[in-house]
This record gives structure tokens, sequence and C-alpha cells, in this order.
């Protein structure tokens, strides 16, 4: 008899992890586990798209080029076609005169390009129920209030910039160590610069009224709710939310001025929803193929209409180069910008923060884009961009750059 007990809770000692092993393979193949994300998102080693245009041993001369400017330390490139990474690299140190390499690990700040984060968080609480695109502000009880008749304002006027307040508000103050809760109670005492949810005026401080807004209908920490519902689901193992997140990583570009390495600034942390994101340049191409819509239980098609539909006007603000007169009709969605080029509609963002500068953009059709981070403040290298593009769509070279040519690359005059 008790050689039989033995033997039979040796048995059930045995279904019992069974059982978990299956409920652990079953749960590994759903799309919120980095398992099932990495056979929705191809990685660069699975390249099996047709013949690329994009000739990669001139993109490197040119970027080669950027990386001899003297206020450049390091950058991180990767570009998707047709869905899958074809090319991932790290230019340059984390620290100027260190050695150590900048490689797709490498941690950097996203600055602005968190704004989508925030857009795909909120637009995912509103296709749960959880809340509505259309819902008037007040009734997310944020600390954000606004000039003039707000009563109209809606959610998804804060997540394209149609607050009626000016552009920027109060940054400077924010910058200077005040409470971005505060400031954001105290935007409705400014003058209104055109009636709420008419016009365009970009906002970092009203923004972020989209982290208390997920923390409301989550119950848990932004930062929290980011992992959970993002990070994680798509594979992002770079990804975080806040300085820690930064400088925790086993690799991290440090901010520079020139080519001084300078303390990171966390004016922008404290306002998540706006500019709080890092990761690897790997994690940012990752979140492109996500926006691109290979991984469509995590961000669904209706999701991504909802944030890359344009729906406001971008009218152009101080002087505009080359680049950004190339790129028309600008438009922002939910945390996205929108232009033409070449007759092709493109979706993107640029972000920047004291030492470091971040791009996305791509091509939602073709499904193919280019990402770049870097730590300094010089923003030539957002302007690899176009020079991608044109060799993507097979136009004629040109010199985006604007910068002494490498040798052998005829280009043609961009003027």
């Amino acid at each position: 008899m008790r050689r039989a007990r033995l033997l039979a809770t040796v048995l059930g000692l045995i279904v019992v992890a069974a059982g978990i092993a299956i409920a652990a393979i079953a749960t590994r193949g759903r799309a919120g586990d980095p398992v099932a994300a990495a056979q929705l998102l191809p990685p660069a080693q699975a390249w099996r798209g047709p013949p690329s245009k994009v000739n990669y041993a001139r993109l490197e001369e040119r970027i080669d080029l950027v990386m001899r400017q003297p206020g450049m330390v390091g950058l991180a490139v990767a570009t998707v076609e047709h869905g899958a990474v074809r090319y991932i690299k790290g230019f340059g140190e984390t620290v100027a005169g260190s050695g150590e390499r900048v490689t797709p690990d490498t941690v950097f700040r996203w600055a602005s390009v968190s704004k989508g984060v925030a857009s795909a968080l909120v637009t995912g609480l509103a296709a749960e129920g959880k809340l509505s695109l259309a819902a008037p502000l007040s009734a997310m009880h944020t600390t954000l209030t606004l000039p003039g008749d707000s009563s109209r304002v809606t959610v998804a006027d804060v997540l394209s910039h149609r607050v009626g307040v000016v552009r920027n508000a109060w940054d400077e103050r924010l910058e200077a160590g005040e409470d971005p809760r505060a400031l954001r109670s105290l935007l409705g005492t400014l003058p209104t610069y055109c009636a709420p949810g008419t016009c365009y005026a970009y906002q970092n401080i009203a923004y972020d009224a989209a982290t208390e807004i997920v923390e409301r209908a989550t119950g848990i920490p932004y930062a929290a709710a980011a992992q959970s519902r993002l990070f994680r689901p798509l594979g992002m193992t770079h990804a975080s939310v806040g300085r820690t997140g930064l400088e925790g990583a086993l690799s991290w570009a440090r901010p520079h001025h020139g080519r001084q390495p300078v303390a990171v600034n966390d004016s922008y942390y404290r306002i998540p929803a706006a500019g709080g994101v890092n990761s690897s340049i790997g994690d940012l191409a990752r979140w492109m193929q996500a926006q691109m819509g290979l991984a469509p239980t995590v961000l669904t098609p209706a999701m991504l209409d909802a944030m890359h539909r344009a729906r406001v006007r971008t009218p152009p603000h101080g002087r505009r180069g080359p680049m950004d007169r190339a790129l028309t009709d600008a438009s922002y969605g939910l945390g996205w910008r929108v232009f033409h080029y070449a007759g092709h509609t493109l979706v993107g963002h640029r972000g920047s923060v004291d030492g470091y500068g971040s791009l996305v953009l791509f091509d939602p059709q073709q499904q193919s884009g280019i990402v770049m981070l870097w730590n300094s403040n010089d923003y030539r290298a957002a302007r690899l961009q176009l020079e991608f593009f044109d060799m993507l769509y097979g136009l004629p070279a040109t010199d985006w750059l604007d910068l002494k040519p490498a040798a052998g690359v005829e280009v043609r005059s961009r003027r």
C-alpha cells in the first residue's frame, strides 16, 4: 500500500509537471510573448524579400561621411524592406574617446518618438472598450486644464496636438525643474492660441496627459503598462521607460554636447508619454515593423489606422530646409506624422532631447523604412532618411546631407 501510494504520488507530480509545461508552451505561443513575437516579426537573418534597390555600400559611405562630422559620437541605423530587417549596424562610440563601440544592442533615448507608444497604449485601451478616443477630456479626470471653452476637446485632440495653447507651452519651465502635473493644471491660464480642437500646435506637457489616462484605465504605472502591453509582446527586450532603464542597460550611449559627454537630463523623463522611452536600434526596428502591421494581435489594423490617419495639417514653423520642403502635405495623426514624398505616403516621427536624436520613417504600403538613434546634438544625421528612400524608390541620388561627398558617389543638387 505504501509503495502504491508513493507510486501514485510520483505519477501525480509527473502529470502536474507535464501540465505546467504544456501551459507554458501554450503561453509562449500567444502573441503577448517574446517567442511568439519573434515569429511575427522577421529577424534580419530571415530576409527572403526581392532584390533590394538600396545600395547598402553607398548608404554606408554616406553614414561614414556623417560620422566624420565633428559633432557626431555614436549612431545606430536599421532598415526594413518588405517587412523584414534588411540592415542593422552601430557606428562610433557610446562615450567619445572610450573605445566602447555602439552595437545594435546599445540603448539610446527615443525622445519624442516616444509619443507613438502613448498613442498605441491609449488606442489599444479604446479598442478594448476601456475608454473612447472621442470621449471629452473632462471625462478622463486628468490634471490638464485648457483655456476657453474646452468642453469639446477629446482624447484624440490631446494625441494630435489640438488643445488650443501655444506650441511647446511651458517646456522651459519643465526644463527648469517644475512639476509637470502642476504645469498641466495651469495651462488653462494661458491665452487661447486657437479654439481647442481646431488647429495644430505641438505640445509635450499637455500630451503627457496620456500618462494619466493610461494609468487610470489600467490601474498600473505607465512604464509597467508599456512593458506588459507593448514591449514584451513585441519582443523589445532592451526597451524601457525612464532614466533607470537607460543607465541600467549593459550598453548605453551617453549624451554629448559636441564630443563632450554630459549628464543625462531627466526633464522629459518626467513626462513619459511625451518623451520617456529608451531602446536599442534593434528594438526600434521591431517597433517600426509592428507599425507596418506585422504584429496584428498587438497593434490591430484598426489601431494602426486610427494612429496613422492624418487628422490635422501641420503648418511649417521657422526655417525649413530642403528635406522638410521635400516632405509635402505634412499632417499629424495620433502620435505620428504623415507626409508625401515622390508619390508615396510616409509615416514617421523625429525626436530630440539634450544630447540625443532619434528618427523613424516608413512607407506603410511597401512595409519599408529606416530608424536611427544617435547621442549628440548634431541633427544632420536625420538627412540620411531621404537618401535611403531615394534608393528604395529608384530615384536619382540627391545630396540631402549637403556635406562633402564621399569619394566615387555622384549626386545631383538638392536645390
